[in-house]
């Protein structure tokens, strides 16, 4: 394959030979996952839409390939001596799987709502894990405490030459897979995919379109390219790219190739978590699905464009990607809890129930208030949770409880 000319930018932290450089090093120990056109994503948006799933590595995550390829830089002395990390998670199980393959002791430092899956895994690749701090940044404060007390390398999740090489392997292979992609959408936490990935696709096609996704909790990137001060907190489902502070080193690269920042809300990660979930049959994290949900959320920008999105991780609780799944089968009325005001007299609920089957509506659950309501004594409210086949299906459903004269209301989520 022929070395594309270098750009104009060649003061920039890493270069196209430095990405080569992480690929050969790497080979053998990562997968070289695949990047397949999605028919019905394509359907759906009017794109053409290609994914790479990075949530097939074995930690689930791309986090692993920059990891690999800055233990490798490490001399014989700085192995023995072991390495320390800060991470919400995937850059914690990339790092200590390979510093077990290598020999080379683990600490890491997770934030203390780091999901419980990630902490798991990560402690089974054999690191010694360190909960501290209820953020991100705070986690890498005590990592480099803890790494100047006991002699440690620190191995920065994204801002080092060698790890934003080796992330960048990642836009690698997809141009490689589909050279003619005139679109990429990468999620940004602290830059080190995008900054890779764009100085692979900007060497190889500079009119190509790269364009990062935040989650509008922590629009960090996106507000250091504008020029503006935002406040970066909250819950997100997307703890991936939850970074207060983007690196120095990459927001460079950044602000020198990546053409645009979209924000993108909680709904829009859910709603894509779930798409990709249903329709690809496969699990992704927030961070995971951000590309597809800036793609689900900016419909017109991207029609008719071919398009490469990073499903850069897979490691999502249960627990929360059953309630994700649950919330969007509410929204779009598959699910749904009804409120209904009945008298309080015999035969009331069963009369309700005789309407609930005769629309071949599934009954999940009852529940009765007749003590904390601003009803009268003698009336009461019942909430029914039920299961639909669709939005239409559910507002006959409902149409039914009112013609009977039945006073219902359905409890919507925000």
């Amino acid at each position: 394959m022929t070395v594309p000319a270098p750009l104009a930018t060649a003061d920039l932290p890493i270069t196209y030979a430095d990405v080569e450089a992480a690929a050969r090093a790497i080979d053998g120990a990562i997968i070289k996952t695949p990047c397949l056109r999605s028919q019905t994503l394509s359907d759906l948006t009017g794109a053409d839409v290609w994914l790479k799933f990075e949530n097939l590595q074995f930690t689930a995550a791309y986090k692993e390939r920059g990891a690999l390829n800055k233990l490798l830089s490490l001399t014989p002395e700085e192995r023995k001596r072991g390495v320390i990390a800060a991470s919400a998670g995937n850059h914690a199980q990339g790092l200590a799987y390979h510093a077990r393959r290598l020999g080379i002791p683990a600490t890491i430092v997770m934030p203390k709502f780091a999901p419980v899956v990630k902490v798991q895994q990560t402690e089974g690749h054999g690191a010694h894990v360190v909960l501290f701090g209820e953020s991100f940044d705070e986690a890498s404060a005590h990592s480099h405490e803890i790494a100047a007390k006991r002699g440690l390398v620190y191995v920065p999740p994204f801002d080092d030459a060698l790890v934003m090489a080796g992330q960048g392997t990642v836009g690698l292979e997809m141009l490689d897979a589909v050279p003619d992609l005139d679109t990429l959408i990468v999620p940004i936490g602290g830059g080190g995919l995008i900054s890779g990935i764009a100085t692979v696709a900007k060497a190889r096609n500079p009119a190509i379109e790269v364009i990062g996704v935040q989650a509008e909790l922590y629009p960090s990137m996106h507000a250091l390219l504008h020029g503006e001060t935002r406040i970066c907190d909250g819950d997100t489902l997307a703890e991936g790219i939850a970074v207060k502070v983007p690196g120095k080193l990459t927001s460079q690269v950044v602000r020198a190739l990546v053409d645009d920042i979209l924000l993108v809300g909680e709904r829009d990660l859910e709603h894509a978590v779930s798409l990709l979930l249903t329709i690809e049959k496969t699990v992704v994290e927030g961070a995971g699905a951000a590309g597809l949900a800036a793609l689900l959320a900016n419909p017109r920008r991207f029609r008719g464009a071919k398009i490469g999105l990073v499903l850069c991780g897979g490691n999502i609780d249960t627990r929360l990607l059953a309630n994700v799944l649950l919330r969007e089968l509410a929204r779009s009325g598959r699910l749904a809890r009804l409120r209904i005001r009945l008298k309080d007299r015999p035969g009331q609920l069963f009369e309700v129930a005789r309407i609930f089957d005769q629309q071949q509506v599934n009954i999940l659950e009852v529940y009765h208030q007749r003590v904390f309501t601003n009803l009268p004594a003698k009336g009461l409210i019942t909430d029914i949770e039920c299961e639909t086949r669709d939005r239409e299906h559910l507002n006959r459903l409902v149409e039914a409880l009112r013609a009977a004269a039945y006073e219902v209301r359905m409890i919507e989520l925000d």
